[in-house]
């Protein structure tokens, strides 16, 4: 007798499943998303009560399209006996599954960074000493500082020099001693004269500050538009991804079963922060969770999918390896999506506040560098380092013009996904990313579960085979040893 594989869902291999026949999906209603199935009191009456899942409820509105009007046409069906032995609050497991509510993860990160403060102290043996090692480690002489500042040409010093130099700006009452110092040059010290030299020329400092500014510029403004491009990719990948709508509508589906009788129940939307409480809801097992069985579903879902456009399906199931791969195939789908919405990840470590106050630092700097050229023409006749840094200022204003409209544009997107999935979005202007952290960190937990699930199938597969080769050979006919020539004969090719 040939043994055959199990070919249910790797949950339905752990826990005995009664037989019923799953119930359909009631249809629309006013056109909007699909209504849960038995919403009525008359049918949830008979229905077994099941573990509750703690869910806020969205509002969905006429006026504004939302994700769960794309819910309308969906197709997917939800093992209900599953479920039910999964999740049923019997005699021997009452009360409620643990719901602590997710902790939110607001990483915080600066995109740049800061500015260092300069220590108002006056110039002293140590400070001296530290400046010459620097002086020393950077190889540069005097003269050819001083001449990069007359020019105004930033990449004759580079980004190292020039963050160094800020560092060595003397205090008021240093280059109060330094100026009205009227001895023996020769007799200061190498950082005593290398930063008299250096205030012999007109805002020397200011002119560091602009130049150090100038030769970031680009990096910076481009490392801006990147993020904002981020931003925009992952509201379309939120909004275009085919497995998390699926997803969405799985879990769905699951909740209004599971809050039948409920206040909970009969929900046509809901927060995403429910899908980081998936994992705290419990099956009878104690191992099972919600997200587990949601995976599951939709694995079945996805596998059923590659076995109908097959082109040799499964032979009514006596090749347990064929019908494997098909929840193979579901599981590499479901595993794909954290890869889907990669710049979603990307968005979660954002910060709307650090983007945003380092596109105004951008615009002040730049007002700093206006301001500075202003006095320098009245107070200098050197036009080089002038001529310069305006051609600079004029470009940089345009630059920044567009990186702000981006940066309204792109903060517009992330408002819309938002009101997509959640409705008003008025309640997340403090957080205006937090959509992005939460589908994150989910995206985190979905990975672990699906390999869990992997290895599960795997389990199940080896064992299949196992029993598939133990089978075979237990069918074969006993060896007649009585007449072993006419076996080897029987046995020859």
């Amino acid at each position: 007798m040939v043994l055959r594989a199990p070919t249910a869902p790797f949950l339905q291999s752990r826990l005995p499943i009664p037989s019923r026949p799953v119930e359909k999906a009631e249809p629309c209603i006013n056109g909007r998303s699909f209504e849960p199935q038995h919403d009525s009191a008359e049918e949830n009456q008979g229905r077994p009560r099941l573990k509750p899942l703690h869910w806020d409820k969205v509002r969905t509105s006429s006026d504004r399209a939302m994700v769960w009007d794309q819910m309308k046409s969906s197709s997917f069906q939800l093992n209900e006996d599953m479920i039910e032995t999964l999740f049923g609050c019997n005699s021997s497991n009452q009360g409620e599954a643990a719901m602590a509510p997710p902790k939110e993860v607001v990483s915080r990160r600066a995109v740049f960074p800061p500015f260092r403060q300069q220590e108002n102290r006056v110039l002293d043996p140590k400070k001296a000493q530290n400046i010459a090692i620097l002086l020393r480690a950077l190889n540069v002489t005097r003269e050819e500082v001083t001449e990069a500042l007359l020019d105004g040409n930033p990449e004759g010093l580079g980004t190292d020099l020039l963050e160094t130099l800020i560092k060595m700006a003397p205090t008021k009452e240093e280059e109060l001693k330094l100026r009205d110092y009227k001895g023996d040059i020769t007799k200061l010290g190498s950082a005593e004269r290398f930063l008299k030299a250096l205030l012999d020329i007109p805002f020397a400092f200011k002119r560091v500050d602009a130049m150090l500014y100038r030769v970031n510029f680009d990096s910076e403004v481009k490392y801006l538009r990147k993020s904002f491009e981020s931003l925009e990719a992952a509201c379309e990948e939120l909004k275009n991804s085919r497995l998390f709508l699926k997803l969405l509508t799985a879990v769905l589906r699951a909740g209004n079963r599971m809050n039948v009788g409920t206040n909970r129940g009969q929900a046509k939307a809901f927060k995403l922060d429910t899908l980081l409480k998936l994992v705290d809801v419990k099956g009878v097992d104690g191992k099972t969770t919600l997200l587990h069985f949601v995976v599951q579903e939709i694995i079945r879902s996805e596998g059923s999918g590659v076995s109908a456009s097959s082109e040799n399906p499964p032979n009514n199931g006596t090749i347990p390896l064929k019908d494997n791969d098909f929840k193979k195939q579901g599981l590499k789908v479901v595993s794909g999506l954290s890869q889907e919405l990669s710049n979603v990840k990307k968005a979660a470590g954002m910060d709307s506040d650090v983007l945003s106050g380092y596109v105004l630092k951008l615009e002040m700097g730049l007002n700093k560098i206006k301001l500075m050229l202003n006095q320098e023409r009245t107070n200098t006749s050197d036009g080089m380092f002038f001529d310069s840094m305006n051609s600079f200022v004029l470009e940089s204003e345009q630059e920044i013009l567009k990186v702000k409209a981006e940066e309204r544009v792109a903060l517009s997107r992330v408002k819309e996904i938002t009101e997509y999935f959640h409705g008003d979005a008025g309640k997340e202007e403090k957080h205006p990313f937090r959509i992005f952290l939460i589908v994150r960190d989910f995206l985190s937990v979905l990975d672990q579960v699906c390999k869990e699930v992997g290895r599960l199938q795997d389990h199940i597969m080896v064992g299949a085979a196992s029993s598939f080769r133990m089978s075979a050979y237990s069918s074969m006919p006993p060896l007649n040893r009585s007449n072993s020539s006419s076996d080897d004969d029987s046995l020859s090719p």
